[in-house]
């Protein structure tokens, strides 16, 4: 019976919420352990879940070790589905209704320094096609702050040079336009009109972005090309493709962007999302007021300026 409902739930997924096939699974599993959890202590159908299992299975999962991120994931993801059995009228009541999920500490997004970007982006040597899709591939993650997701899925239609505009499927494959700078959309003319062709080869696909086989390059493969062209430079900081989506909003605030025109540009759906960002931003800006600040108060006192 409990495995039934999560069947109907997955297709729900699949469907309604139109997830992409990754984040479906990890639904699927996290829901089906802690099914499988409270099968294991006698309950035998969703009605019978109550706090007291839910607060058995937190404790279960602290003792194993898991990381808070990941017990909270998991309460969010059962939270779901115990969210769409009452819209589905199988029970009257969310289980989990209420029930507070462990506290998270905020992190900070990580992100590069204009110079490190720099490196970052001269790294690849352009007098081949994988090094000319390598300084395309990187310019555009910067440029537009693009989802490793939303990079592989790039088709040839959705690219307007003329424009220096992206059409880009994001979460739930809702779709946005993304911009792009002279630099990223110069590097990809080149990728395009000698790397990519030779990429092809007699093969015939529409993905932007290919491999040594002529087929669509894969999210990992953009992670590790990312990795290795970061240990090219001289930062020690730890490089992926979603550092430099972080960068571009960073950049993007110091520069003097709006919450809102930075919010659609990543796409992000609620507003709380991007506000992380002005952390960082304040931050830096803090410091660069305290080092740079004649009255800041450090210097002050280095200099025996009077108070008064």
């Amino acid at each position: 019976m409990m495995a039934d409902l999560l069947v109907r739930y997955v297709d729900h997924l699949r469907g309604e919420r139109n997830l992409s096939p990754y984040t479906v699974r990890n639904y699927r599993d996290d829901v089906w352990e802690f099914l499988r959890f409270a099968k294991s202590h006698n309950v035998e159908a969703v009605g019978e879940v109550d706090r007291s299992i839910i607060r058995r299975y937190l404790a279960w999962l602290e003792k194993q070790g898991r990381a808070r991120t990941s017990i909270a994931r998991k309460m969010a993801e059962v939270r779901s589905f115990f969210r769409f059995l009452v819209r589905e009228g199988v029970l009257d009541r969310n289980p989990l209704l209420n029930m507070s999920s462990p506290k998270l500490e905020q992190r900070l997004p990580s992100f590069l320094t204009a110079q490190e970007v720099t490196g970052l982006l001269e790294d690849p040597v352009a007098d081949n096609a994988f090094g000319q899709r390598d300084r395309a591939l990187l310019e555009l993650l910067y440029a537009a702050g693009l989802r490793v997701s939303e990079l592989v899925g790039l088709d040839l239609g959705d690219i307007s040079l003329a424009r220096r505009e992206l059409r880009v499927k994001g979460k739930g494959s809702k779709e946005r336009i993304a911009l792009m700078g002279v630099p990223a959309a110069r590097c990809l003319t080149t990728y395009i009109n000698e790397g990519r062709l030779s990429l092809l080869g007699r093969r015939l696909t529409p993905a932007l972005f290919l491999n040594k086989k002529g087929g669509r390059l894969s999210q990992r493969s953009v992670q590790s090309l990312v990795k290795k062209h970061a240990g090219g430079t001289k930062t020690t900081k730890k490089v992926t493709p979603h550092v430099l989506r972080h960068t571009f909003a960073t950049h993007l605030l110091d520069g003097g962007a709006d919450l809102r025109t930075v919010q659609d540009l990543l796409g992000h759906e609620k507003l709380g999302t991007t506000q992380i960002y002005t952390h960082v931003t304040h931050k830096q800006s803090r410091q660069v007021y305290l080092a740079s600040h004649p009255r800041a108060g450090t210097r002050n006192k280095e200099q025996g300026t009077s108070e008064l």
